[in-house]
């Protein structure tokens, strides 16, 4: 089927039929490609069909306990949908504080962006998620109130957000120099791939300065900070979870444990 990631090479038709099933029942194509990757990696060093042999390759794997929740996880849809008996293994996540750079490090990487980067990272910036940057539209976007209603991702709580007068005026310049239509995205790409072109950005900018921090700043940081930030200015988690778009006020909370900031909004 088109527009469906390629399937693990063993049993390509099983897994190949769960992809389609997941896309049938409305999941994200991120989540899609996700699934197809994990199931990749474990079809390629083990047995898909043997569970035993899944879950001994999980647990000898070296990596986090995370990352084998998350095959774990990935693996039980696989065995669902086959109905496949297994008995499966627990992971609990890895405890691991979120480390926010600073304004500085954030602005300097936008400053060295293109000018499409530079509005996708100023947004993100705004606590966007990449996939809700790039499926902003024209409509979603108040010029005259500076406003944006993102399209929220990951079944969360629907929001508004006022946005700076610089992002706003790099959001007009993009409209009109590229000709966007209302019902028409503002930019032509995945989350993915803007996850792979800011790290290209991130890589060729701490190189050039011989700074090998630059590297450890995720493109999720922007929405880090932007959490972070706006609580230590409201001292409101209610604020946060809002503008955030979560439901769960649980997701929320890890921005009141982060540390001071270098530099003080």
């Amino acid at each position: 089927m088109a527009g469906l990631p390629k399937p693990a090479t063993s049993e390509p038709n099983t897994t190949l039929n769960l992809l389609i099933q997941l896309k049938n029942d409305g999941l994200a194509e991120t989540t899609i490609e996700t699934v197809s990757k994990r199931l990749r990696i474990i079809a390629q060093k083990a047995d898909i069909n043997n569970p035993e042999a899944v879950k001994q390759y999980i647990a000898n794997l070296a990596c986090t306990n995370t990352y084998r929740m998350l095959l774990t996880k990935t693996y039980a849809k696989y065995c669902n949908f086959n109905q496949i008996q297994w008995t499966p293994p627990h992971y609990k996540p890895d405890e691991r504080a979120i480390q926010v750079p600073t304004r500085e490090k954030l602005e300097m990487i936008i400053a060295n962006a293109g000018k499409r980067m530079a509005t996708k990272l100023s947004l993100s910036m705004e606590g966007l998620r990449p996939v809700e940057v790039c499926n902003l539209t024209p409509k979603d976007i108040d010029l005259e109130q500076r406003l944006i209603t993102p399209t929220t991702a990951k079944h969360g709580a629907a929001r508004t957000l006022k946005i700076p007068q610089t992002l706003n005026a790099m959001l007009q310049e993009h409209i009109i120099r590229h000709n966007i239509q209302q019902n028409e995205k503002l930019f032509d790409i995945t989350s993915r791939t803007y996850s792979k072109m800011y790290r290209i950005t991130r890589n060729a900018l701490a190189k050039k300065l011989h700074d090998p921090t630059l590297t450890k700043i995720r493109l999720y940081d922007f929405r880090h900070y932007f959490a972070t930030a706006l609580y230590k200015k409201t001292n409101n988690i209610l604020i946060v979870m809002n503008k955030l778009g979560h439901k769960d006020i649980k997701n929320t909370m890890i921005y009141t444990h982060l540390t001071d900031f270098a530099d003080d909004d």
